[in-house]
């Protein structure tokens, strides 16, 4: 009996403690459902290989070192717990397995259904864990150097929202750059705190965001002390969207002599750290909290991330406290042995699992710049930022008289590659553990492709728009929690100069807010909006995506 469960048992009176049962054979059984059947007929469920599907070697959960030493701590007790012959008057409603419903095991077979279990007392409780969530958690905090972890079933946004919640009170400030994900704003509203937002650095030809400095975060910090007031906290994003990762070790020493809390959304950076050719992590770089997508770059299942603690600036408490309120109760152990897992695959030599990866993004880099009219983004298109994630290839096609759009449209169709962010000007690819070299080579033969049939037409003329784009001049008449419970009407969008957002707004690219709920919508901002629509820019968070008109507060 695993030690958790004697924990639990010792618990009751010994009237109550029950017996473990006897374990029947299938004989007795004979009547028993499809999916149970094949559920045993694949038993053998030990490691998963994940190995490329290609012929290249890569370590993974199939590898010796995980094999000699064991499963993972929550992945032995889901397994565990999903081979017990147990009569089951417990959730969820397909029962192990037994009524999955089969349009879906068509698909995925049985055996997920089999491990979809709910919080009985062997898999411990992901908001009171003393057993196999406990040690897990534990792991993952000796491997990403944090002194408490917590794992994520919300994903990132609901990590972000408790480090917001926990270090800002209604009324505080929040000092945050423009381009922050939405969980930030979302959380200014469950919180209560008012934003001070830091323009960040813009690059005009790539039509992208970069990052924070530390003079900007200084700027910020000390045009709140002229006000008499202070910030409660300092939110970063690093790295960005397209890997910029900005100068966190001396802004966390700024926040720190005046002892502020730094929250970093790593969400796009769980990998860094984990390899001497990869960027420092922020925990490495002195961040006190730090919300990472397990799932992005690493392994683990969609949806799942981890929140991370470091230092004593911050209250652990209040952060169980604020993921109890956010998180669900009823958690996914998949997802939650999946973060397990992802750990694990890393824990032994992370040097010889990221090898590969690295190896391919530096040589798709390399060959990517040696085609004519194409264009790769890199590190020097943003000093003043300290480092670049060298899992992120963004490429332009501008050169060849192409939009994104346009090369991805071609790409997708022909080569059958799958793109993580298009804009207008480029598109974003994401390498990590899985990424073969046939895909490399895939993605290496279109862009030859796109060069030899589109390498006559002539270099397009763009309209160039301001290097800043419309966020210097804003203007907040309430804070986003006060918007958000105002009474709201939709308007034509000129007629909404003048008038207070009450929805967030946010062209993708560069992924930069133009409005947020709580700020007076200025021409300028509409020009904006109406211009990159025309362009082909997607429009996110609109309740009409159109843009003919747009949600503003009666007020």
């Amino acid at each position: 009996m695993r030690w958790w469960k004697k924990m639990v048992y010792a618990s009751l009176s010994p009237a109550l403690t029950p017996k473990r049962p006897k374990r029947f054979s299938p004989s007795h059984f004979p009547e028993r459902s499809t999916a149970l059947q094949e559920y045993e007929q694949e038993k053998s469920i030990g490691t998963v290989n994940t190995a490329s599907i290609t012929n290249n070697t890569v370590l993974f959960s199939n590898s010796p070192v995980l094999q000699q030493s064991g499963l993972p701590p929550l992945v032995s007790a889901l397994k565990a717990s999903a081979e017990e012959n147990a009569a089951s008057f417990h959730f969820p409603g397909h029962n192990r397995g037994h009524a999955a419903p089969s349009s879906l095991t068509q698909l995925i077979g049985v055996r997920p259904y089999a491990h979809d279990l709910s919080s009985i007392p062997e898999l411990d409780n992901l908001f009171c864990p003393q057993g196999p969530i406990l040690e897990a958690q534990r792991e993952a905090s000796k491997l990403f150097g944090s002194s408490e972890t917590w794992f994520l079933v919300n994903g990132t946004t609901c990590g972000v929202q408790a480090a917001i919640m926990a270090t800002c009170s209604p009324g505080e400030y929040l000092i945050l750059p423009r381009n922050s994900h939405l969980s930030a704003i979302s959380a200014m509203v469950l919180s209560g705190a008012s934003p001070k937002y830091i323009i960040p650095d813009y690059k005009n030809d790539w039509d992208i965001a970069g990052g924070v400095t530390p003079l900007q975060v200084l700027n910020a910090i000390q045009e709140l002390e002229l006000e008499g007031k202070k910030a409660a906290a300092v939110f970063i994003t690093s790295p960005t969207y397209h890997g910029v990762c900005s100068n966190l070790s001396d802004i966390s020493a700024l926040c720190h002599s005046r002892k502020i809390p730094l929250i970093v959304d790593e969400a796009h950076g769980a990998h860094l750290g984990l390899h001497s050719e990869l960027p420092s992590s922020a925990l490495q770089q002195g961040a006190d909290l730090t919300v990472q997508s397990t799932h992005k770059v690493l392994s683990s299942l969609t949806q799942s991330s981890m929140l991370h603690m470091s230092g004593d600036i911050v209250d652990k408490e209040k952060i169980s406290r604020c993921l109890q309120t956010l998180q669900s109760t009823s958690p996914s152990y998949l997802l939650l042995a999946s973060l397990d897992a992802a750990r694990a695959q890393l824990s032994e030599s992370p040097a010889i699992v990221f090898k590969q990866a690295i190896e391919l993004a530096n040589e798709a880099k390399f060959l990517l710049k040696r085609i004519p009219g194409v264009s790769v983004l890199e590190n020097s298109s943003f000093p003043n930022f300290p480092a670049f994630d060298p899992f992120r290839l963004t490429v332009g096609f501008w050169e060849l008289g192409l939009s994104g759009y346009q090369a991805n449209e071609i790409l997708c169709r022909d080569f059958g590659i799958v793109r993580e962010l298009v804009g207008y000007k480029s598109i974003t690819y994401v390498l990590n553990l899985g990424t073969c070299r046939d895909h490399v080579q895939r993605l290496l033969s279109g862009a030859k492709y796109l060069a030899a049939v589109y390498s006559s037409i002539q270099q397009r003329k763009d309209k160039v728009l301001t290097d800043h784009a419309p966020f210097d001049d804003i203007i907040m008449s309430l804070t986003p929690r006060d918007a958000f419970f105002a009474s709201k009407r939709k308007v034509m969008v000129k007629e909404s100069i003048g008038k207070v957002s009450g929805e967030l707004v946010c062209p993708y690219p560069p992924g930069i807010p133009v409005l947020i709920p709580g700020e007076v919508i200025t021409e300028k901002a509409v020009d904006y909006l109406l211009h990159v629509r025309s362009e082909g820019a997607d429009i996110s968070g609109a309740s009409d995506p159109l843009l003919s008109s747009i949600v503003v507060c009666n007020v």
